[in-house]
C-alpha cells in the first residue's frame, strides 16, 4: 500500500522537508496528474498560483503549506471550499528579510552604486560630488508591524535612528506607534512596507502619498510588488523627491522591464531577501511540519485561512 502522497507546488528541494514530514509520508518533488490526483497535502512555493483549477485537481488534499505569510496566490475561498487548511510560516525568515531591508537602505543612503561607478570609472576628483547620508539620528517608519516590521525596528534602533510604526491592527511594541498613515509620510526619512497585499493597501505608495513625504525620502519594498505604483514613483526619483528606492518585490514576477529600474538610485533584488540559506532551510521546516501536523490531527502553529473553515 503507497503511503500518504505529499507534493511540490513549485520547486521544493526534498533534503528540505523529508525529514521532518517523516517515514510514514512519500514526497513528490515533481508531480504527474496522478500524483496530484492522489496527493493528502501540498507544499507551495510563493512563485506558484495555487488556483481553484489546481485546488479541484486534488480531489483528496487536506493541507497546503505555503512557504512565508503572504497568500495572495493562494485561493483561500476555494481551499477553503473543500475543507483544505492553508498553512503558513510566519517569522521563519523575518531576520532574513529584515536584514535585506537593512542592506537596502545602506546602500542607498550611503550611495554605494554612484560611488561604486565613480572609482571604476577613474574619477576619484568627483567623490565629492556624491553626498554620503547617514542613518543614525534619520526617522525610520515602518508600515507593517508584523514579525518582519518588529525585526527591522530592532535593527534600526540599534543603528541610532528614530523608529515609528503603524498597522492597521497595532501589536504591543516597545517603538512608537502612529495611529494615522499619513504621519509615517510625513515624519520619515526613509519608509519600508511590510504590508500584505490587499484591497486597500494596493497601490499605496502613489502620487498621493508621495506628495505628503519628505523631500528626499527613501522607500524600500520587501513586501509585495503592486504595493507600490513604479509610473508615480518614477518622476518622483527624476524630481529627488524619492532619493531612493529598493525594491525585492514586484508586479508580476518576473517583472517585465520598467524604466525605473535603470534608475542610478535604485537597487533591485529578485524576491530573494527571504531565501538565506538559514530562512530557506527554517521556511520549509515549518512547512513540512504544519502539513505533518494536519495529516496527524494536530493544529498547525499558523493557518491562514482559519477564520474561513
Amino acid at each position: 500500500m503507497r503511503k500518504q502522497i505529499v507534493v511540490a507546488l513549485g520547486k521544493v528541494d526534498p533534503s528540505l522537508v523529508v525529514e521532518t514530514l517523516g517515514p510514514d509520508i512519500e514526497f513528490v518533488s515533481n508531480p504527474t496528474k496522478a500524483d496530484l490526483s492522489a496527493a493528502v497535502g501540498a507544499i507551495a512555493r510563493a512563485t506558484l498560483d495555487v488556483d481553484a483549477s489546481l485546488i479541484d485537481s486534488m480531489p483528496n488534499l487536506k493541507v497546503i503549506a505555503r512557504t512565508g505569510v503572504g497568500t495572495d496566490r493562494v485561493d483561500l475561498l476555494a481551499a477553503s471550499a473543500k475543507s483544505i487548511q492553508v498553512v503558513i510560516t510566519p517569522g521563519a525568515n523575518s531576520t532574513a528579510v529584515a536584514e535585506g531591508v537593512i542592506a537596502m537602505m545602506l546602500h542607498l543612503v550611503k550611495r554605494l552604486g554612484p560611488l561604486t561607478q565613480l572609482v571604476q570609472a577613474g574619477e576619484w576628483e568627483k567623490r565629492d560630488t556624491i553626498a554620503v547620508g547617514d542613518l543614525n539620528d534619520q526617522t525610520i517608519g515602518i508600515i507593517g508591524m508584523g514579525s518582519i516590521g518588529q525585526r527591522v525596528a530592532k535593527f534600526s534602533k540599534a543603528l541610532g535612528m528614530h523608529v515609528i510604526g503603524f498597522d492597521t491592527k497595532p501589536p504591543k511594541v516597545e517603538f512608537e506607534l502612529v495611529s494615522n498613515i499619513e504621519e509615517i509620510y510625513q515624519r520619515s526619512d526613509i519608509i519600508t512596507l511590510h504590508v500584505p497585499l490587499l484591497v486597500e493597501t494596493q497601490g499605496l505608495i502613489s502620487n498621493d502619498s508621495l506628495t505628503k513625504m519628505k523631500q528626499g525620502v527613501i522607500i524600500i519594498n520587501c513586501g509585495r510588488g503592486a504595493l507600490i505604483e513604479l509610473n508615480d514613483v518614477l518622476p518622483a526619483l527624476n524630481s529627488g523627491k524619492v532619493a531612493g528606492l529598493g525594491l525585492d518585490v514586484f508586479d508580476p514576477e518576473p517583472p517585465q522591464p520598467h524604466p525605473i529600474f535603470q534608475h542610478p538610485n535604485v537597487v533591485l533584488t529578485p524576491h530573494v531577501m527571504g531565501l538565506s540559506k538559514q530562512a530557506t532551510l527554517a521556511s520549509f521546516t515549518a512547512a513540512a511540519q504544519g502539513v505533518r501536523d494536519v495529516l496527524e490531527g494536530r493544529k498547525p502553529a499558523a493557518i491562514a485561512n482559519a477564520h474561513l473553515l
